[in-house]
């Protein structure tokens, strides 16, 4: 049986990342950061996904809005900037009271784990175009520590555990469980509950550990491992090696995804985040201080994960793999 593929799902990432490359020429993109009497400012905007779609089947709207503001606010952390404020945009095939309110449960929770007020929001019913709904936001964050930084040889990869399958590569999760004849409302397969409800855990949330951090010790750089999976490391510098020795067992999840779809480890650590949500970069002596820091004011697993090196791109020596 020929291993299942996000592209072959529907997704590509060398394509997308193209297409992105030629969105960012045609429009002139210079920096992503904005100055404004003095201050750095970064926009964010992102949505959850094909996630939505499971959340229809299951009638469960009110993770999705965590989902939307995680993708967002980690992301900002990753230009050293503190999120200040968030808007969403909810588009909807036909009005559902319920449903948006739900949602808006979601999103609130997702707003008081990052510590940000939503400050205003579209709707929109739009049933040529829309079917079910589709949900994105986007967040403002003040710049507070210019990143990424001067990223060398001897720098220390730590990593904080994610929840899950987080908000990427859904498209490939779902192929995997519909043509093997899954029901979301059937038993996970080993694991137990709803398949859907394991597919519906929210994104983790490291805003308040990751400000926290950046305060204590100098951060050099920080990854938000989602969509593309560890090849997203690389936007922190071209110029160096990033290594992920030791990396994060993977929850129950993604080993049931990998056999179900018969996947190669290349694909599974290209497409999902396999265990780790954010990869932060430090100096070597700064290390003990980062994990105490991070270990006092995070819900989630820490440990050291691997190092910088020579050469470029990233690589897991032990699956053998290099991106």
């Amino acid at each position: 049986m020929k291993g299942m593929s996000y592209a072959d799902a529907g997704v590509n990432i060398d394509v997308e990342e193209k297409a992105v490359s030629n969105i960012l020429s045609a429009v002139g993109y210079k920096s992503d950061k904005v100055k404004l009497n003095g201050y750095k400012l970064v926009l964010c905007t992102d949505g959850v996904g094909s996630k939505v779609i499971i959340a229809n089947e299951m009638q469960k709207w009110d993770t999705v809005g965590i989902d939307c503001m995680a993708m967002n606010v980690n992301d900002a952390l990753c230009m050293g900037a503190r999120p200040l404020a968030f808007v969403d945009y909810l588009a909807i095939e036909k009005t559902d009271p319920e449903m948006a309110e739900e949602i808006g449960k979601g999103l609130k929770k997702g707003a008081d784990i990052a510590g940000i007020p939503i400050i205003g929001g579209e709707t929109a019913t739009l049933p040529e175009i829309i079917r079910g709904f589709d949900l994105a936001g986007t967040c403002v964050g003040v710049v507070e520590h210019e990143l990424p930084k001067k990223i060398v040889p001897g720098d220390v990869i730590i990593g904080l555990r994610s929840s899950g399958l987080h908000s990427n590569g859904y498209t490939l999760a779902r192929k995997v469980f519909t043509e093997n004849g899954y029901s979301y409302h059937d038993t996970f397969p080993g694991i137990g509950g709803k398949i859907g409800d394991a597919l519906l855990i929210p994104t983790q949330i490291y805003v308040k550990e990751m400000l926290k951090l950046m305060e204590s010790v100098e951060v050099k750089g920080i990854s938000h491992i989602t969509g593309s999976g560890l090849r997203k490391m690389k936007r922190m510098s071209h110029e160096v090696c990033f290594s992920i020795d030791e990396p994060f067992e993977p929850q129950k999840i993604f080993k049931v995804i990998k056999e179900l779809g018969n996947i190669s480890d290349e694909e599974m650590y290209q497409t999902f985040n396999m265990g780790m949500g954010m990869a932060v970069v430090v100096d070597k002596k700064d290390v003990d201080e980062a994990i105490s820091v991070l270990r006092k004011h995070s819900e989630a697993e820490v440990k050291v994960v691997g190092s910088v090196k020579e050469g470029e791109g990233v690589e897991v020596p032990s699956l053998g793999l290099k991106y």
